[in-house]
């Protein structure tokens, strides 16, 4: 991680296309009440968040818009990312599902635009993307919950490498495997729920409570601290105003080498959440319409 002037409250990390994304954002899945979401979003910036990270079937991209309208911060200096939904994984579809989160979020551009799901055809969606980031609309571009498998896949078939592949990532699921590949091709891991989604054998493990204790941290700031020392861009979430802030309170401590192993040895390779690899969870996805 590196020091830079447009982020100044946070280290950030060069993508492989050379631009910088902050280490640490805001994500805004599961916010559907607009109005909270807007709030946090404001709370989120005036404490010093600079990424927003959301998608179109969070359907929240409009109070994201608006919360980025009301700050004080201006447009360049934030890092907005948004997600194509599976039922637009088209060359045309993806065209037509880009501009209409656009004109929910009241941009002009997007800072970095996602593929959200391995499945159906992803690469007309990728290629639509290409040209999208290639027209400047798009600052970088990336995917979600890939596989090893499908990484390469679309490398072997596309002209731009993903700048992140984000994924569910977190103590006790690690995903080390991806980790490995995402780095030696200098794609940028980013976990979402990287607190497990509220997870009690992990918010409450004695162990991460002994390390948060240690340097007068809370057990969720310890995992954030954690993700970020492993080199990953991280994004939680919250809508409380005062865990928002506790959330961001990361960059004034360092988890020693035997701290990093203690986290490193609580994972139990099982996920909390979907899994790409699932075949019912795939046909699910694809049947489904969302009303984006």
């Amino acid at each position: 991680m590196i020091k830079n002037k447009k982020y100044p409250s946070q280290p950030v990390i060069k993508m492989n296309n050379g631009v910088d994304i902050p280490a640490l954002g805001f994500g805004v899945w599961q916010m559907e009440n607009q109005q909270e979401c807007e709030n946090a979003v404001v709370k989120a910036i005036e404490t010093g968040y600079r990424m927003i990270d959301t998608a179109s079937i969070y359907l929240n991209e409009t109070a994201v818009g608006n919360a980025v309208r009301k700050s004080e911060i201006n447009r360049e200096d934030l890092f907005v990312t948004s997600k194509l939904w599976v039922q637009d994984f088209s060359y045309e579809k993806a065209k037509s599902a880009f501009r209409r989160t656009l004109e929910r979020l009241q941009l002009d551009y997007l800072d970095m635009y996602l593929i959200h799901w391995p499945f159906g055809d992803f690469l007309g969606a990728w290629k639509a993307m290409e040209e999208l980031y290639e027209e400047g609309q798009i600052k970088a571009i990336g995917v979600c919950n890939f596989t090893v498998e499908k990484m390469e896949e679309l490398k072997s078939r596309s002209n731009i490498l993903p700048v992140v592949n984000q994924i569910e990532l977190h103590p006790i699921f690690q995903q080390k495997e991806l980790q490995v590949y995402n780095e030696k091709n200098n794609i940028i891991t980013q976990p979402w729920s990287p607190l497990g989604n509220g997870n009690a054998d992990l918010l409450d493990n004695p162990a991460l409570k002994k390390i948060g204790f240690n340097h007068n941290k809370s057990v969720a700031q310890v995992i954030l601290r954690w993700h970020l020392q492993e080199g990953f861009c991280v994004i939680p979430k919250s809508v409380t105003p005062s865990r928002i802030e506790q959330n961001f309170d990361v960059f004034d401590f360092q988890l020693s080498e035997d701290d990093m192993k203690t986290v490193r040895s609580l994972d139990t390779g099982k996920r909390l959440f979907f899994d790409p690899k699932d075949t019912e969870w795939e046909k699910k996805m694809l049947n489904a319409v969302a009303d984006i």
